[in-house]
C-alpha cells in the first residue's frame, strides 16, 4: 500500500477537459493520508459491489468476456476517472492495470453522502461515457481499416503525449486487444498496422509505442 498525497500524481492523458473540477485535489482534501493501492501492469483489479475506484496514476482497462471466452474492451480509465461494479450493468465486468497504476478505493456510500465528491465523480464519469460512445460509433464503419484509424485517434486523445515526431501513445495495447476493440482478428490488425506504418500514417518507436505524426488525420 502506498501512502502519499495526491498532488504527486501525474496524469497520463494530455488532453484533459479544463472545465472539469479537479477530482484528485478534492480527494486530497477529503481523504488526506488515505492509502492508495498500487497495481503492476497486467495485474487484475478485484472489485467489490459496494466500492468504486478512482485512478490516480496510470491507465486501467475495463472489459468483459463473450460466451466464446474472447475478451471485449469496454474502455480505458485514465487519471481522475472512476470505475467499479456500481457503475456498470455488464457482467462479467473486469478491470486490469494496463500500466502501473495507483488507485483510491471508495465505498459507494461515501460518494452518496458527499455532494462535492458525488459531483466530482459524476463529472469525470461523463468522460467515460463520451469515450464509450466513441468506441460504439466505430462499429458503424464497414472497413476495418477505418475502425482502426478511429480507435488510434481516440487513444491519441485519451493517452497521447506530445513528442517531436507527433503524439506518442503512452500505453501499449496488444494487437489482440486492438482487434477485440474493433471486432476483427489479431492477424488483420497486425497487417493493417504494418500497412499504416508503410504509408507513414503512424510510426513505432524503439519501445514499441505507437506515434501518430501531425498529418495522421481522418478525412
Amino acid at each position: 500500500m502506498l501512502r502519499y498525497t495526491i498532488p504527486m500524481f501525474q496524469a497520463s492523458t494530455t488532453i484533459a477537459p479544463t472545465h472539469l473540477p479537479d477530482l484528485r485535489q478534492l480527494l486530497e482534501e477529503v481523504y488526506r493520508g488515505r492509502s492508495l493501492q498500487p497495481y503492476r501492469s497486467g495485474q487484475p483489479i478485484r472489485m467489490q459491489p459496494d466500492e468504486i475506484f478512482v485512478v490516480c496514476r496510470g491507465v486501467v482497462q475495463v472489459g468483459t468476456l463473450y460466451d466464446t471466452g474472447e475478451e471485449a474492451l469496454l474502455g480505458l480509465v485514465c487519471p481522475s476517472m472512476p470505475f467499479g461494479l456500481p457503475l456498470a450493468i455488464i457482467r462479467p465486468y473486469q478491470a486490469a492495470a494496463l500500466t502501473d497504476v495507483d488507485v483510491m478505493r471508495l465505498r459507494w456510500a461515501e460518494v452518496e453522502q458527499s455532494p462535492a465528491l458525488s459531483q466530482g465523480v459524476f463529472r469525470h464519469l461523463t468522460r467515460r461515457l463520451q469515450q464509450t460512445e466513441a468506441l460504439l460509433s466505430m462499429v458503424g464503419y464497414r472497413r476495418v481499416e477505418e475502425r482502426l484509424r478511429h480507435l488510434l485517434m481516440l487513444l491519441q486523445q485519451e493517452v497521447g503525449q506530445p513528442v517531436p515526431e507527433g503524439t506518442r501513445l503512452t500505453v501499449r495495447l496488444t494487437h489482440q486487444q486492438l482487434a477485440n476493440a474493433i471486432g476483427t482478428t489479431r492477424v488483420t490488425v497486425t497487417r493493417l498496422l504494418s500497412q499504416l506504418q508503410e504509408e507513414g500514417w503512424l510510426m513505432v518507436d524503439s519501445s514499441r509505442h505507437v506515434i501518430l505524426p501531425p498529418h495522421a488525420t481522418i478525412a
